[in-house]
């Protein structure tokens, strides 16, 4: 059979971690992921890393940040007042929100700092500014 190239959707198991070991995701337990090669629909390391594989090749590849969710953008991370947060809205560090954008888009965005003034929200990606690793399993060539 022919190595996945550009166009082919390919069935993939993974399991994807940090430097220091942590699993941010995995398909263990579930269908494996369908991607269409050179569609956009993940980060290019995890694309580039599929294309040339054969059913049935395994291997773990290294991602660098330019080639997964890219470095954490400063510009991102914005201050808001207490003031306009809805009131029935009661904010923690951690936690996961969505917002509206400048285009009036939502966006997910993570509460990083309160203080008695003002809320701060990070808009980048939570895999942005790492590296990644990923064992990769190619499943089938559909």
């Amino acid at each position: 059979m022919a190595p996945a190239k550009k166009g082919d959707k390919v069935q993939v198991n993974y399991k994807g971690y940090l430097e220091d070991g942590t699993i941010f995701d995995s398909s263990e337990g579930q269908a494996p992921l369908d991607v269409t090669l050179g569609s956009g629909m993940v980060i290019p390391g995890f694309d580039a890393a599929l294309t040339g594989m054969e059913v049935g090749d395994k291997k773990t590849v290294e991602i660098q940040m330019d080639q997964a969710y890219g470095r954490h953008n400063a510009e991102m991370v914005m201050q808001m007042p207490k003031s306009q947060i809805p009131p029935d809205l009661n904010p923690e560090i951690g936690q996961k929100l969505q917002v509206g954008g400048t285009g009036g888009e939502a966006m997910m965005v993570e509460v990083i700092d309160i203080d008695d003034e003002f809320i701060v929200l990070d808009a980048n990606p939570p895999l942005a500014g790492k590296d990644l690793t990923f064992d990769l399993e190619l499943v089938a060539i559909v």
